[in-house]
């Protein structure tokens, strides 16, 4: 696998101005392909951060808004990159509460941007993918969408789904030169989980270390985050040669957790 072995390859990365989407964008982009990031947003920074990446790794680099709750915007982001070789399915929310407190309107928002979101993007691509003769979808899912936790109904449903899509996707696409896998990552240190690091340790009144150990990472046998970095650089290998066989899977990325 040489260093450069994406170059003429386009990615769309949902999601991806920060966190896992931007590390997996650097990733792809470290490798040669050209990006298409995207965000709800549309500022001056979003702009700015796909001319960094561009004179980073000397690719080009678009930034496109859209907003993936909502199936017309989902499509026309991939319509309007014009180009899909490598679609990465990363936009996602959270949200925690009990089933019967569960605020309708957040369920049916997360439903829509982790799981719906990823079919329509995939409806676009793929027809382009077919014409291009080759093409990688990485859909990343989570723990939670090979095991379940109290108080994410909505979550771990959605990763569920996106699971399910996965292998629905790859079966579909067998006979292609494309394939469909998910990403499984545990518990992630980005910068929106670094930041309810200080409000867990007023909560709990613990110090970092025990918040990290005691409570986020209690489920994570390794007792260390994944990082942005190790995600992309899965990313990367199943846009690789030696992953064209792998298809329809989920690779856990989870220190353990889904072996417990």
């Amino acid at each position: 696998m040489t260093d450069r072995f994406l170059t003429g390859r386009t990615a769309i990365i949902t999601g991806s101005n920060s966190g896992i989407g931007l590390g997996i964008a650097r990733a792809l982009g470290g490798a040669g392909a050209d990006l298409v990031i995207n965000s709800f947003t549309d500022s001056a920074e979003d702009h700015a951060l796909a001319e960094r990446l561009a004179s980073d790794h000397d690719v080009t680099v678009r930034y496109i808004q859209a907003d993936m709750s909502r199936p017309d915007q989902c499509r026309a982001l991939v319509e309007q990159a014009g180009r899909c070789d490598i679609l990465v399915n990363n936009a996602g929310i959270q949200h925690v509460a009990p089933i019967p407190d569960f605020p309708a309107e957040r369920w049916d928002a997360i439903i829509a941007i982790n799981m719906s979101s990823a079919f329509h993007t995939t409806a676009v691509a793929l027809p382009m993918m077919r014409n291009g003769g080759w093409g990688r979808v990485i859909n990343v899912a989570s723990a939670h969408g090979l095991t379940a936790s109290p108080y994410k109904s909505a979550y771990v449903a959605a990763k569920h789904g996106v699971v399910g899509l996965t292998k629905v996707t790859a079966l579909e696409t067998a006979t292609d030169p494309i394939t469909c896998n998910a990403i499984c990552p545990g518990y992630v240190l980005t910068p929106i989980v670094e930041k309810q690091i200080p409000d867990q340790m007023k909560t709990h009144n613990m110090s970092r270390e025990d918040v990290i150990a005691k409570v986020m990472l209690q489920r994570q046998p390794s007792g260390e985050f994944v990082t942005v970095e190790q995600l992309g650089g899965t990313a990367a290998f199943l846009c690789s040669d030696a992953a064209a066989q792998i298809t329809g899977t989920s690779i856990s990325v989870d220190g353990g957790w889904t072996a417990l």
